[in-house]
Parts: C-alpha cells; sequence; structure tokens
C-alpha cells in the first residue's frame, strides 16, 4: 500500500482510508466480524480510519475502539463531528459548547486520548466560523486533537475558513473529505483546487458512488436503504447513471479491470487527492477492494472516461452535497420570520 502525506501536516497515510460507515446497525451489525475487517486492513497496509460519531450513532466509533485496542499508534484515526445526535436542538451543530460535548464523547467511545484528526463532518450555517475554529483551536491545543479538517463544504466556505483562521490566528482546517468519483465529478471544479491552494489533504469519500460502480446489486447498497432517491432509475439523473456505468463497463474491461478497481484508480490518479475511502461492509468486500491499489490509468483510459463523463460533471446533483447549499435548501434562511 503507497503512502502520502497528509496535507502539510507531515503525517503519513496510506492511499487508501478505511471508512468505517458501515459497521454497526445501518451495515455489519456484527462487531467481532466488523473488528476481523478492520484487522485486516491494516495488515494489507491501511493506516488510516475515518468514521464519525453520526454513524450508527457512535456504534461505529465503539468498533474501531475495540479493533485498535493495543494498536492505535499504527493508526492515523479520523472521526467527525456536526450532525444531530439526538433531538435536542444543541446535541449538534458548530458551537463551542457542543464541540466540547461531541470530542468527550468520540475519546471516549473510541477508547483513545486523542484524535488524529476532528472534522466538521458539514458547515454550520447557524454558528460562526470563528466561534467553531476557535474551539477547535483548543481543542489541538490541549492534546485531545492533533488536526482539524472539514468535510463535504463548498469552496467558497473552505475559503473563509482559512482566511479566518489566519486572521483570527486559529489553528487552520489542513483537511477536506469531498465526494469524489468518477460519476459524481463537481469536487474538480473547485474544491479540490481550493484544497490544493491551501495546501490541503484530501481524503474523498464515495469512490464507487454509493455501489453505482461496484459492479454489485445496487439494491444491496448500504446507502440505498439510506437514500433511496439516489437509486431510483426513474429520475432523470439516476438514468444518466445506468446509462454512464453501462458504457465505462466497456472501458473497463478493455483496460482489463474490474470496474471498482477503475474506478479506485480514477479517483487516485488526481494530483489533488491524497487518499480515497474505501467503506466495505463484508471481509469479501474488502478483499476485492484491496485486490486494486495497485493499478494505474493510462492517458488513453482517462481519456474515454473524460468522454463518459465530463470533467466537473455531476450526473445527479443530489450525489454531491456541497453543489446544494443550506441558504437555498431551507427556506428558513431566506424568509424573515
Amino acid at each position: 500500500m503507497q503512502r502520502r502525506i497528509l496535507g502539510g501536516t507531515g503525517i503519513s497515510v496510506s492511499e487508501y482510508a478505511l471508512g468505517a460507515m458501515m459497521f454497526g446497525e445501518i451495515g455489519n451489525p456484527d462487531h467481532d466480524d466488523s473488528v476481523r475487517i478492520i484487522h485486516a486492513a491494516l495488515e494489507a497496509g491501511i493506516n488510516f480510519v475515518d468514521t464519525a460519531d453520526i454513524y450508527s450513532t457512535g456504534e461505529s466509533e465503539e468498533i474501531v475502539g475495540k479493533a485498535l485496542k493495543g494498536r492505535r499508534e499504527e493508526v492515523v484515526l479520523a472521526t467527525k463531528f456536526r450532525l444531530p445526535m439526538g433531538d435536542e436542538p444543541n446535541l449538534a451543530g458548530g458551537s463551542r459548547r457542543y464541540i466540547a460535548r461531541a470530542v468527550e464523547d468520540s475519546l471516549r467511545r473510541l477508547d483513545t486520548d486523542y484524535i488524529d484528526l476532528y472534522q466538521m463532518h458539514r458547515p454550520d450555517p447557524l454558528t460562526d466560523i470563528d466561534e467553531t475554529l476557535s474551539a477547535l483551536s483548543d481543542l489541538v491545543r490541549s492534546g485531545k486533537v492533533r488536526v482539524v479538517g472539514s468535510s463535504s463544504f463548498p469552496a467558497d466556505q473552505i475559503v473563509e475558513a482559512q482566511w479566518t483562521a489566519e486572521r483570527r490566528g486559529h489553528v487552520r482546517f489542513r483537511t477536506e473529505q469531498p465526494p469524489y468519483s468518477i460519476l459524481a465529478r463537481g469536487a474538480e471544479g473547485s474544491i479540490l483546487p481550493a484544497a490544493q491552494r491551501y495546501g490541503m489533504g484530501t481524503l474523498t469519500w464515495g469512490p464507487l458512488s454509493a455501489g453505482w460502480l461496484s459492479g454489485r446489486d445496487l439494491a444491496a447498497s448500504g446507502r440505498a436503504k439510506l437514500e433511496g432517491f439516489k437509486f431510483d432509475p426513474a429520475l432523470p439523473g439516476n438514468a444518466a447513471k445506468l446509462a454512464a456505468v453501462a458504457d465505462l463497463k466497456k472501458v473497463a474491461a478493455d483496460a482489463g479491470l474490474p470496474l471498482p478497481h477503475m474506478a479506485l484508480a480514477f479517483v487516485r490518479a488526481h494530483p489533488g487527492v491524497t487518499s480515497a475511502i474505501i467503506g466495505p461492509r463484508t471481509m469479501d468486500q474488502l478483499t476485492d477492494l484491496l485486490a486494486g491499489a495497485d493499478v494505474t490509468l493510462d492517458d488513453a483510459t482517462l481519456d474515454r472516461i473524460d468522454e463518459i463523463v465530463p470533467p466537473g460533471t455531476d450526473l445527479n446533483r443530489a450525489d454531491n452535497y456541497f453543489v446544494e447549499q443550506p441558504a437555498l435548501t431551507d427556506p428558513s434562511l431566506r424568509r424573515r420570520r
């Protein structure tokens, strides 16, 4: 497994990061089996594990904590905060009040004294980014967190956070975690260039586009259970994805590759990508993905992919969370009370 440096942090991470979203109630509820999958990933050379408090409402973090007992120093451990962890309005967001609680809860579930990368899962339109970065800076100075990052931030808010950190003397987001795949290339337009401009590391999620590029039955996808509208073939965006996948299978066959191996190699080929997050639910899925870890694509193959899905194109806008801004999707933000 090849390694890369995570932005300018000096932290060495594997080109594949193990995503833990599918460990727990919404994916693989068998804790022992999930731990075995994590151990197999570590033995294969993956040293980067990414989870979040919201995944199965903390269960994923607990499983990761179990798997890392006695092996914590081998792993660059990333988790996230921001999304609701209960019905109470203050159990979410980017406020100092919530961050102070969220980090302690994550540390407890992960059974660790520190988090290598603590990420803000989504922007919070109700909290000044200065407030959020101030609270995160205190966590870094306390030693509870080593590095902070963002996830699914639009380019303008990536820039705003960088400027705010510089002007107010806060630690800055050193990483961004955008969705990125052959079928969802919106990040190429401004997200990845912005991250590159500020020397940020990027760990991209959804390289198999929630199962569309896995070669498996879409109905079995973990995401299909959570976001069925992204898989309804009657919707135009999904119909376009079906047609693109049929063409991409031909490209992969001509290159002598399984489609998922080509999809992962495509993501890793972008110079702005540090690590691609893979999210296996079973040991077989992990084994299949690891088999393509050394695959690289030549320019001819990349050109054919560009012809099928042009650079910067999202075949289904719903696949890229940073496209739909809260100011547009939340009526309360554009209607005076």
